[in-house]
């Protein structure tokens, strides 16, 4: 007659499989990091100096900017952010640097500015709605609101007078 050991073969492979599915569920549950925009090389963004660098030596050492101010191009920003998600969860910055080379018009560096995620504007949507001003129509207001409007006096409509470009009489 057979016995059976403890560790025979099929047990082995439930084994396996077990402890498959563990690290599959587990790493389910991992923390993402990621970067977003430019990487920030202390080395060189010290390296830049008001009154030194011009507009070509700071593309140069820091290469294209992440954009350039609307108004102007007196200003140019270097963005950095790290994110961070939890499995499937939105993710949320944990650390941003916005980096701003301030030219003057002749195109030399004035100063170098950075500022961190505290300069983040936090938005507070309130519930499933923005509130807006104005009237508060429905939907069925909204299509069949203008229903009768069309000709009414003081609308600009046909009640209101003629627009043919004749005189007082029609002629």
């Amino acid at each position: 007659m057979r016995q059976f050991s403890r560790h025979s073969s099929s047990g082995r492979i439930l084994l396996a499989i077990g402890l498959s599915a563990l690290v599959l569920g587990a790493s389910g549950c991992t923390r993402v990091r990621t970067h977003q925009g430019y990487s920030i090389d202390k080395l060189l963004v010290d390296s830049v100096q008001p009154g030194i660098d011009n507009r070509a030596s700071v593309e140069g050492t820091l290469g294209r900017p992440s954009f350039i101010s609307q108004f102007g191009e007196q200003d140019w920003y270097y963005v950095s952010r790290e994110m961070r998600a939890l499995a499937f969860s939105n993710p949320k910055p944990v650390e941003q640097t916005v980096l701003r080379v301030r030219f003057d018009p002749a195109g030399n560096v004035t100063a170098v500015d950075r500022m961190g995620l505290d300069q983040v504007a936090h938005i507070s949507p309130m519930g499933d709605k923005t509130p807006t001003l104005g009237r508060n129509r429905s939907l069925f207001d909204e299509i069949f609101g203008n229903i009768g409007a069309v000709g009414a006096g003081g609308m600009g409509g046909a009640g209101g007078g003629s627009n043919t470009g004749g005189g007082p009489n029609g002629s």
